[in-house]
């Protein structure tokens, strides 16, 4: 049976194991339509952990990055790198998701997304839906450029957001959301977490079962 393939990606002092085990509530009913592959950060084989540090002009570490003030991203070329070798070795994926970190993660990832399937050195990536849990902007002045890609966020993506979300407040998460031009969000009453209420598992079922339908329509076309 065809199933989706979804990258999973942790947050910034998460790993793969971590991530798996914050997310199998949530996804292990939906293992049916998708398999999950849950990626470590490039740093966490250096002892370090994150996607990126994010560094103030006066090289303080502000953590994973979640504020307004503008700051570098220590670590975003090794992480880019990473991600799209490991595409390019272990793909094709129908979709990323991403946790905290990782949703502003796969939020940039969307502008590195060729909207027409067709891979090259400004969209290295192929892809055909998002969804991120606690996403935010990155704010690394650097990087912008990649939110102006405007076709490849023409998407599908889901926008799962905690209404007692002190981390990444709610306002963050809807500001990333309207990026998309279709965005899906499913509010919950939880914090910081990978919500797996019953109401958010089936609005992500039934967005799934939409993609997985999506993926039949196009094979039977090719045939």
């Amino acid at each position: 049976m065809k199933k989706l393939r979804i990258l999973c990606l942790h947050g910034y002092h998460g790993s793969a194991d971590i991530m798996q085990n914050q997310s199998n509530s949530l996804v292990s009913e939906l293992k049916e339509l998708a398999d999950f592959i849950y990626l470590d950060a490039p740093s966490l084989a250096e002892g370090d952990h994150g996607w990126w540090h994010a560094i103030e002009a006066s090289n303080k570490v502000k953590g994973a990055g979640v504020h307004s003030t503008p700051v570098s991203y220590k670590g975003w070329a090794k992480t880019y790198e990473h991600i799209v070798s490991f595409f390019r070795d272990n793909g094709p994926f129908d979709g990323v998701l991403g946790f905290s970190q990782g949703a502003a993660l796969t939020a940039l990832l969307v502008g590195l997304r060729a909207p027409d399937g067709i891979i090259g050195a400004q969209y290295p990536l192929a892809f055909n839906f998002a969804i991120l849990v606690g996403g935010f902007f990155a704010n690394d002045p650097l990087l912008q450029s990649l939110y102006e890609a405007k076709d490849s966020y023409d998407l599908p993506s889901v926008h799962i957001i905690g209404r007692a979300d002190f981390i990444v407040p709610l306002r963050y998460s809807y500001e990333v959301s309207a990026l998309f031009k279709r965005p899906l969000v499913i509010e919950h009453n939880g914090g910081h977490v990978i919500d797996c209420s019953e109401r958010t598992r089936l609005q992500l079922a039934f967005f799934l079962k939409e993609q997985l339908d999506q993926v039949k329509r196009l094979s039977d076309r090719s045939k």
